[in-house]
């Protein structure tokens, strides 16, 4: 793959980098609310505003290397926030907001314990979200409670930004916790600014082209708050956001945004390209012209060539290019991006023979199969799986497939044999915040062991599923990811919302498959009765493999990260306890008593009552 010439280094910390891009004249923030109005501000008004948090943090007693949780949509106090906490010395912990509201329980219960983890002093929050809170700081107890950024912020002219070095936390950015808890990852200002010099190098700006980019990636996760936000810093264009919720709830806004600003760069997981695929309308896309969209970055999930193709195909008549689609791979405690893709070129897909990964570990060229091209991507041949390549190590980073119970510094395994994934790169984590012994399993002489498997094939990365997330059926290994590809195809079943994973009861003499699947808002009975049925015969065609329980559920059961990833062996053991419950359905009824609940919880704790009722 060929690389662009990097920028000039930036600063080297994220204050400093702040400082910098109020340099750059007409650049900033753009955000687009709910009926795609625009409101946009420049890196000079986002350092005023946030000096004045900062001035707010000092005067309320946080101190200097103290952490402060950020709970917010994607708005501009979020932003506010997240730079007067670095600007007074403090590290920002992005947290995610109550958006699933029939999980109330459970999310008062995960954000306490992510409180606890991260050791907050203090929470800021959207006045909104802030009304919710009262249960889980109840249980958290922060010193210096919980307060809006409206609120906190005094005159910040006097306000001298602590000068950071290179080597202090920056950030602390939970794990996505698809298969344990999530962990507190530590990053520093080098550790970020690496990652954004890597990315940054990938698009330079040319006397022809300015690169500009569209988002609506939640800015609590490390795609949406690391690869977007932090690399416009030093890029003299504008970053336009939207709120996930109004990506999730009207697709068609983030198509029509791309090609109403011209932006070149966008990146989403495998899910949202299926979303638009299946959501958006032909009348939707009126006047829409995406041509200048360049980098479609595709990751954070598993890539599904089906889904790649289908979106190329769909949006090709608007103007997307075939080379736009660029399969990406990265992890919090890498700050983000591992592999690219070439960002010139079509993906790239080959198929393997499914025997020979699933019992020997070995990736072995599948022969004699049927072009995915001219069949529409539709099971080729039971005896192949097709994967995505995700690209080559980014620049600065080494990559290792090593055995079960290798380690860095002996020999990895060949190509075209299916191991463990190891990385090294200038962006890695400093560990995992105050656990040592945690972070002592994941980083060995400045090796991550990423926890994926995968194997090398002419030099590129395939990766064929979670450590701890393999579908073991028989004694072979199965990625769960071509399953849930296969039963989300069928007709009723909701987007993205398919688990598969194994199970050996305690007394059984086999492994069995479960295939969950959610069904669509608005199926009729009929349909949903048809579902497993259907999800057996689209299964047993894709993989060979037929499923042992397919179990239909209601919209919003199965348990999710705060990233929106899939928690596979959650769903089972949930399943298995009786305890795999739809959400509680939200009424004004069940708000108004949980906004009652949330005050009586304020009432009750020290340092102060209830956020006024504005």
């Amino acid at each position: 793959m060929e690389r662009a010439e990097p920028l000039a280094p930036v600063p080297n910390t994220l204050c400093r980098a702040l400082e910098r891009a109020t340099d750059f004249p007409g650049t900033g923030l753009r955000f687009l609310d709910r009926r795609e109005r625009e409101r946009f501000f420049s890196w000079a008004e986002i350092q005023s505003r946030s000096l004045r948090v900062a001035a707010g943090l000092r005067e309320l007693g946080v101190g200097r290397g103290e952490r402060v949780a950020l709970v917010h949509p994607t708005c501009p106090e979020l932003i506010d926030g997240l730079f007067g906490v670095l600007l007074a010395g403090a590290v920002p912990v992005p947290l995610y907001p109550p958006v699933r509201l029939g999980r109330l329980t459970e999310y008062h219960e995960r954000t306490a314990r992510m409180l606890d983890a991260a050791s907050a002093v203090v929470v800021l929050a959207d006045r909104r979200v802030q009304r919710l809170l009262g249960a889980t700081l109840e249980k958290a107890r922060p010193r210096w409670g919980c307060h809006t950024v409206e609120d906190l912020s005094i005159d910040g002219e006097a306000v001298e930004p602590v000068d950071a070095s290179p080597a202090e936390l920056a950030l602390v950015q939970f794990s996505s916790g698809t298969t344990v808890a999530p962990k507190p990852v530590a990053l520093s200002h080098r550790a970020i600014l690496a990652q954004v010099r890597i990315l940054n190098s990938f698009w330079p700006d040319t006397e022809n082209l300015r690169h500009s980019g569209v988002s609506w990636l939640p800015l609590y996760h490390d795609m949406g708050l690391i690869g977007c936000i932090f690399p416009a810093l030093e890029r003299p264009s504008v970053l336009t956001l939207i709120g996930p919720e109004v990506f999730v709830s009207r697709p068609a806004v983030w198509l029509r945004t791309l090609s109403r600003y011209r932006a070149t760069i966008s990146p989403a997981p495998n899910f949202a390209y299926g979303l638009c695929v299946e959501k958006i309308r032909n009348e939707e896309m009126e006047g829409v012209d995406l041509s200048s969209w360049t980098v479609a970055l595709n990751g954070a999930e598993a890539v599904a060539p089906s889904v790649l193709r289908a979106f190329r195909q769909r949006f090709a008549r608007w103007g997307f290019s075939e080379s736009a689609l660029t399969p990406v791979y990265g992890l919090s405690e890498a700050a983000l991006a591992v592999t690219f893709s070439a960002l010139d070129q079509p993906f790239v897909t080959r198929r393997f023979e499914r025997e020979t990964l699933a019992h020997h570990r070995e990736a072995r060229t599948a022969k004699d199969v049927e072009d995915p091209e001219e069949n529409g991507g539709e099971h080729p041949s039971r005896g192949s799986v097709e994967l995505v390549s995700v690209g080559r190590p980014v620049p600065g980073f080494d990559l290792e497939v090593l055995p079960p119970d290798g380690r860095p510094g002996n020999a990895p395994l060949p190509e075209d044999a299916v191991g463990r994934i190891w990385v090294r790169g200038p962006s890695l984590m400093e560990g995992y915040l105050d656990r040592p012994e945690a972070t002592s399993r994941a980083l060995v002489d400045g090796w991550l062991d990423t926890g994926d498997l995968g194997f090398l094939h002419q030099g590129q990365l395939f990766l064929t599923g979670r450590a701890k997330d393999v579908v073991i059926l028989r004694g072979r290994n199965y990625p769960p990811d071509e399953i849930e590809h296969a039963a989300g195809r069928v007709q009723g079943v909701r987007t993205g919302c398919v688990v598969a994973t194994s199970w050996l009861p305690d007394d059984g003499e086999r492994e069995e498959l479960f295939v969950f699947a959610e069904h669509a808002k608005g199926v009729s009975e009929e349909e949903r009765k048809a579902i497993p049925e259907a999800c057996h015969r689209e299964v047993a065609a894709a993989t060979g493999l037929d499923p042992d329980h397919v179990v239909v559920l209601e919209p919003g059961t199965i348990p999710r990260t705060s990233s929106g990833k899939l928690r596979r062996r959650e769903t089972l053991d949930r399943h298995l306890a009786g305890e795999l419950t739809p959400p509680d359905s939200v009424t004004p009824v069940r708000l108004a008593g949980a906004l009652a609940r949330s005050g009586l919880a304020y009432a009750r704790l020290r340092w102060g009552g209830a956020p006024e009722d504005r």
